[in-house]
């Protein structure tokens, strides 16, 4: 290649890299000079903004309604008695409808962990931080009363909470709630079979 062929091939080089170069010993630095607007169309639409009011539409809002029965994403639920812990009457399911495995119930334990353990402490009995340093009544789950309660109860009260119990609908997917329950019934299993070994 000549000496000027190389020399035209280094300028074009150094020209077209120039603008790129520039830029970013620009960037970051202040201009009183208006930007400047290649599409004006893009800069100055027309368009509604959330809450606004609209002439437009007969009740004045910018905002639709959602079509009746539309369901968001990642929301519809065919068995509802696994989302609700209810059976079609709308009663408390007795059994739990997820099969209670040695993974279901390793689950159950570390959600407990994390969601249940601060107020109703490590054994259930309801002597968790909460109590301990401010004093709140927390349900003793070994409570008979809460022995007696069916799986879907236990899953609703996790659900909706209970008192002065915060719901757990939105932290804990359906599935994580009855491995709760599982464990629950573990540690509530446990205690009955230490209370009839202490007995004898």
């Amino acid at each position: 290649m000549s000496t000027r062929a190389t020399k035209a091939v280094v300028a074009l080089v150094l020209a077209a890299a120039a603008p790129t170069v520039l830029q970013g010993c620009m960037r970051g630095c202040s201009s009183s000079e208006p930007p400047v607007l290649i599409n004006f169309s893009m800069f100055n639409q027309p368009k509604y903004k959330a809450q606004a009011a609209s002439h437009f539409f007969y009740d004045g809002k910018t905002m639709r309604q959602p079509v009746a029965g539309t369901i968001a994403r990642g929301h519809l639920h065919e068995d509802l008695a696994l989302v609700t812990g209810m059976d079609p009457d709308g009663k408390p399911l007795a059994t739990s409808p997820v099969a209670v495995d040695e993974a279901l119930l390793a689950r159950g334990a570390d959600r407990y962990g994390i969601y249940c353990q601060p107020c109703h402490d490590e054994r259930g009995e309801g002597k968790g931080v909460l109590s301990e340093r401010a004093k709140v009544p927390t349900a003793n789950l070994l409570d008979p009363k809460f022995v007696a309660y069916p799986d879907g109860q236990i899953f609703d009260t996790i659900t909706n909470g209970k008192g002065l119990m915060a719901s757990y609908k939105y932290p804990l997917v359906a599935h994580d709630r009855w491995a709760i329950v599982a464990y629950v019934r573990g540690m509530q299993k446990k205690n009955a079979e230490q209370q009839q070994e202490a007995a004898k």
